[in-house]
């Protein structure tokens, strides 16, 4: 299949418009969570916001309306998600519990209510239940032109938020102490952070997945921060990564396929990340090899430098006179030095 029938086809194109805008807003606001040592937290949002959607989806169907509405899924998962991340942070600040550790029981709870709520809704009468477990590993074939929509608007406000709080996520990130001097509210600007994170996390629910949207936002950040050293070139590039690794790899599943587009997708985003972790300019590892068999040439020659008595000789002179050496002289010209 060609790229121009792909484009050509509407299903296929709401998949790869889709899959684009979740990456691109995914990996603008996971930089965040990278830089400040959290990436775990989108792991812990988006297994929390399990629960969060299904809630919505009861509730949405108690007042008659379409439980699966695009706009309600991502309220009910933002709200979970949400308090999901603040209670993990919380546990921190007030026990001696390191953030991994909270990080890992709030996943785990909040998991398991919502895999008890699938079972409930998948052996109740529910209208529109059908498909439920598709919130787990997404299902991009069924995304519509209103899915769409309310991703490309609630992405746009979410990324409209990180550029008008940049300075404040900026220094919260890098220092958060100075920030508190400045007096920036730690508790304000670090909520509306993960807010925003939660937002970028959870809009690939139905295309992605809760379970794979992590990739989204933990690997375009890890492969873009190899390839540069400030925070705006950083998020720029991420959101690249994030958007032509999510397209690309929804063109690789339909035209190699048909295989599982989410799958195919945190693939390709590896790719990526392991060809800039070997192949950046400045901190790659075949860089950091290069440089180092580089210094170990520069050393050898430099000690194997022609002298009148060979190489051989001028290292056992450099062994032979270490710097600490001392010797004694006449007391009339000052005694032992």
């Amino acid at each position: 299949m060609t790229l121009l029938d792909f484009l050509m086809d509407h299903t296929y194109r709401m998949v790869f418009l889709g899959t684009s805008v979740i990456g691109l807003v995914a990996g603008a606001l996971g930089s965040f969570a990278y830089l400040r040592k959290q990436s775990l937290i989108s792991d812990v949002v988006s297994h929390s916001a399990l629960p969060g959607t299904l809630l919505a989806f009861l509730a949405a169907v108690a007042i008659g309306a379409d439980g699966r509405a695009m706009i309600g899924l991502i309220l009910g998962a933002v709200m979970v998600g949400t308090a999901a991340a603040l209670l993990a942070n919380l546990v921190t600040r007030l026990s001696k519990i390191r953030i991994d550790t909270a990080m890992a029981v709030t996943l785990t709870t909040f998991f398991g209510a919502g895999m008890l709520l699938m079972r409930v809704i998948s052996a109740g009468a529910f209208p529109g239940k059908g498909g439920i477990q598709d919130y787990l590993f997404g299902n991009a074939s069924v995304l519509t032109w209103a899915d769409l929509r309310t991703s490309i608007v609630v992405g746009a406000v979410v990324l409209a938020v990180m550029v008008v709080c940049w300075k404040e996520f900026a220094i919260r990130t890098f220092d958060p102490g100075h920030a508190s001097v400045l007096g920036f509210s730690a508790r304000c600007f670090d909520t509306l952070m993960f807010v925003t994170i939660v937002i970028g996390t959870v809009i690939g629910v139905k295309a992605v997945g809760l379970v794979l949207m992590v990739a989204f936002v933990v690997t375009p950040p890890a492969a873009a921060r190899q390839w540069t050293r400030t925070l705006p070139a950083m998020v720029m590039l991420s959101a690249g990564i994030g958007a032509v690794g999510s397209g690309l790899g929804a063109y690789i599943s339909i035209a190699l396929g048909p295989m599982p587009t989410g799958p195919v997708i945190v693939l390709t985003l590896c790719t990526i990340f392991l060809v800039s972790l070997l192949a950046a300019p400045r901190r790659s590892l075949i860089g950091r090899l290069l440089a180092r068999r580089r210094a170990r040439e520069q050393l050898r020659a430099e000690l194997c430098a022609p002298t009148d008595h060979g190489c051989p000789a001028r290292v056992g002179a450099r062994r032979a006179a270490p710097s600490g050496a001392r010797r004694t002289v006449p007391s009339g010209e000052g005694g032992t030095r």
